[in-house]
């Protein structure tokens, strides 16, 4: 029986950057669904299973951190991979307040974030 590819959403607005990702992913034997913004995250098809989630927080609509808490506050178990530009110490300790099981600075490596996406499906 062939086993079943775990599927990884990108949500990011950098659209090359949400392209390179999902290839680097799906390179790695998952299978990657990409988003452009939180909103279209949260009106993706309900059927379509997600398993971990990477998100930039600074989307131009609903940040990344804001989605994080309305999946928890609706019970949505997810591990969550924070991918961000964003430099500011408060913002490393309020996405791991929420519940991310990685933190990544861009300009991170492929071989981190793979790491972390292994790290969180306890692969």
């Amino acid at each position: 029986m062939e086993k079943l590819r775990r599927t990884v959403a990108i949500v990011d607005d950098d659209a090359s950057l949400r392209r390179s990702l999902g290839r680097l992913i799906n390179a790695y034997g998952f299978l990657a669904e990409e988003y452009a913004s939180a909103e279209a995250f949260l009106a993706r098809d309900p059927k379509t299973a997600i398993d971990c989630l990477v998100l930039d927080i600074d989307l131009g609509g609903m940040s990344g951190i804001d989605l994080q808490r309305r999946l928890k506050a609706e019970g949505v178990i997810l591990p969550v991979i924070i991918i961000t530009a964003l430099e500011a110490g408060s913002v490393k300790a309020e996405a791991e307040k929420v519940g991310c099981v990685a933190y990544l600075q861009k300009q991170f490596s492929g071989a981190a974030l793979i790491a972390a996406i292994n790290k969180a499906l306890g692969s």
